[in-house]
């Protein structure tokens, strides 16, 4: 079997759709705009020192843009997180509203607050990581 053309890698991984640069969907480019204005709105405009001490790590949006869940850290780590919370919730009508002006969308989305535990279990990991690497050693140096 003679092949006329060329091998093309690229071409190869998008026809099995793996290479192909695909736009971001609506929300995935909605819900960036929303970690940024309120992460801004946090530094900027909020009050409540609890509050000051957070950090909006990433946001997901239902397709149909209702539904905003908003996960934050906490620089105190989970220990205050209730109380965070529940102060989130309380401040939650005026970061709606902020988004309101600043998005100009049909319907401002509900906002839904949740504590991300990603980098105490990241912390976690590599702590697990590091016992082991030390176990290692240890064995290592007793054979």
């Amino acid at each position: 079997m003679v092949m006329t053309s060329e091998w093309h890698p690229k071409q190869e991984l998008e026809s099995f759709g793996i290479g192909k640069d695909q736009a971001p969907k609506r929300a995935d480019r909605v819900a960036d705009v929303i970690k940024n204005e309120l992460s801004i709105l946090i530094i900027q405009r909020v009050r409540d020192p609890k509050l000051r001490d957070i950090s909006i790590s990433r946001v997901e949006l239902s397709d149909d843009l209702r539904h905003a869940k908003i996960y934050y850290t906490s620089f105190q780590g989970s220990i205050d997180a209730k109380v965070i919370k529940d102060r989130l919730a309380k401040a939650k009508g005026f970061m709606r509203s902020h988004l309101a002006r600043k998005l100009n969308l049909r319907f401002t989305p509900e906002l839904h607050f949740w504590y991300d535990k990603t980098a105490e279990k990241v912390e976690e990991m590599e702590r697990l990581l590091a016992d082991l690497a030390r176990e290692r050693d240890e064995r290592e140096k007793n054979t």
